[in-house]
């Protein structure tokens, strides 16, 4: 069993068809569009069943390492386990980019026995979401150099265009661009540049709208660019609000699939929590939640991006803050936050895993801040000790936390059960849910709050560009926005190689980036970049299609 990878596992289930994973959460025929017999789009909007207890579990992690965290398939093994204990269950997920899939991080579907499927669509082409997405963005791109080669009426400064052109995969070498080249019949040359798709303002408001006239209000308050007096320009202005979301009319809907164990799953939206607010999407959320006693999502990388954003940006717009967070830690990622090689995890060592808990710590304690339930779920690796699993499970209890060893890889929603019997009781206590920051703080109040009370870093140093930004975000009443932080995943500072619980640090914003669609401010910083690159060996370089059709190479 253990032998085989992911993607055989995938490719030896035997799926249901849509139409019955959809009847377990009472939606008809009619209530979907079949994308073949295994993935669906649900129509909107959805009524919602009048029977359903409406629990939210959020899933996190903490932050990640080379080791391995697993917090997708913790959070598919415990829909599974849920089903197991017959509870009406659903699972959100966000949609993988084709960035991290040819890339080094990997697919988006979970791993072991613990997936959705049929993953290889979902990592691939899905139903074209993300295409969709790339092209509106593109669509948008074209028509501001067409309004400026046209006359330029609404006097856009060419020097201060903030879209940029996207694309759904790692290309380091369209971060900086010029465009224009070759004659006055090409355009006008100006400097431009590429993010990846995930990045793309389109994303955060799909992800952030709740039916298509928000759609269409965000899309048009999007800031495209300033005038040559420094007044922002948007696409309402420019009069391309309807075609743009004309372009993203399927792309709003869910999409449906299921569990290895045909648990029902939505997948929709892909933001990244490094560089974007890394959650599904709200409607993905709601629909789940008018469909289900139990709604199962996860946030993008660890809890200080992900789950941060989720509580600080989604909730607010959701409507609903989770019921429990679930931390997913592995003994493997925190013996390397203590200090160990990757090539020595698979000894025991007590002494590192008792020095990584550092960072297990500072999560738990962060999320405590929001005044919601925590459970620590503890994946299971074949390498784990039982001396190690019981210290681990030790730490936690004494600072008053559950932590539950989970075996979802190897066994499915089977080894999930006592964590999901602790969840279920943990959803039952009553809570009331606590903001990081209010609505009214400043931006730079806002920002200061999730270095020292998230992070825990000591103070914020702002760039020369940052400071001119938030003076100028003020005058233009843009100074109360929620703050979206891009930073490094790897560590709780903004400096990737400082791992386990750093203190006494300073993080560097050295730029804002106004997300008026999304409605909220991105906060740059150290040297996060929004075109990711490839690694020396691209998991590309592993992936083949056989005469068969048949897919390898995917995890």
């Amino acid at each position: 069993m253990f032998s085989l990878k992911d993607i055989e596992i995938a490719q030896q289930a035997e799926m249901r068809n849509i139409k019955e994973v959809a009847e377990k959460v009472g939606l008809k025929p009619s209530d979907i569009e079949q994308y073949g017999d295994f993935k669906a789009k649900i129509k909107l909007p959805i009524k919602k069943s009048t029977k359903t207890k409406e629990k939210l579990i959020l899933v996190t992690a903490i932050n990640p390492t080379p080791a391995g965290e697993g917090k997708s398939t913790v959070t598919v093994g415990l829909g599974d386990a849920f089903s197991l204990l017959d509870k009406k269950v659903m699972i959100a997920l966000r949609e993988p980019s084709l960035g991290p899939v040819m890339g080094m991080k990997g697919g988006a579907t979970g791993g072991g026995y613990s997936q959705v499927v049929p993953m290889e669509d979902i990592n691939l082409h899905f139903t074209g979401d993300m295409h969709a997405l790339t092209t509106a963005n593109n669509t948008l791109a074209a028509l501001i150099d067409n309004h400026i080669y046209q006359g330029n009426s609404l006097d856009i400064d060419q020097r201060r265009i903030i879209w940029k052109r996207v694309l759904d995969i790692n290309d380091r070498a369209l971060r900086h661009v010029v465009i224009g080249l070759g004659g006055i019949s090409q355009g006008i040359p100006r400097e431009d540049g590429f993010d990846i798709t995930v990045a793309s303002e389109l994303m955060a408001v799909l992800c952030l709208a709740q039916n298509v006239a928000d759609l269409k209000r965000r899309i048009g308050n999007i800031v495209i660019g300033y005038t040559t007096k420094r007044k922002p320009v948007t696409v309402d202005q420019l009069g391309v609000t309807g075609a743009i979301a004309l372009l993203l009319k399927d792309a709003i809907k869910p999409n449906l699939v299921q569990t290895l164990a045909h648990t029902p799953a939505i997948i929709h939206g892909g933001p990244f929590a490094n560089i974007a607010h890394g959650c599904n999407s709200v409607l993905a959320t709601q629909t789940a939640l008018k469909l289900a006693d139990y709604t199962i999502t996860e946030a993008g990388f660890g809890a200080d991006l992900g789950a941060e954003k989720f509580l600080d940006i989604k909730t607010p717009v959701l409507g609903k803050s989770p019921d429990t967070i679930v931390i997913v830690a592995t003994v493997r990622a925190l013996k390397m936050h203590g200090g160990v090689k990757k090539e020595d995890l698979k000894q025991e060592n007590v002494e590192a895993l008792k020095n990584g808990y550092v960072n297990l710590s500072r999560h738990i304690n962060n999320m405590k801040q929001y005044n919601v339930p925590v459970v620590v779920a503890i994946n299971q690796f074949v390498s784990d000790t039982e001396t190690e699993l019981q210290c681990l499970q030790k730490l936690c209890a004494d600072e008053g936390t559950k932590a539950i060893v989970a075996n979802v890889w190897a066994k499915g929603g089977a080894g999930a059960l006592e964590l999901a019997k602790e969840v279920v009781n943990s959803c039952e206590q009553v809570s009331e849910f606590a903001p990081l920051y209010s609505a009214e703080d400043e931006i730079k109040v806002k920002v200061e709050k999730i270095v020292t009370k998230i992070y825990g870093g000591t103070k914020v140093e702002y760039g020369t560009k940052a400071k001119r930004q938030l003076k100028q975000f003020a005058e233009l009443g843009w100074n109360h926005l929620p703050v979206c932080m891009a930073k490094t995943q790897y560590s709780l500072s903004d400096d990737a190689k400082k791992l386990g619980a750093p203190t006494d640090f300073t993080i560097h914003v050295r730029e804002f980036v106004p997300k008026l669609g999304a409605q909220f401010i991105v906060a740059l910083t150290g040297n996060v970049l929004t075109m990711p690159g490839l690694p020396k060996i691209p998991a590309a370089n592993g992936m083949d299609l056989s005469d068969e059709g048949k897919i390898s190479g995917l995890y």
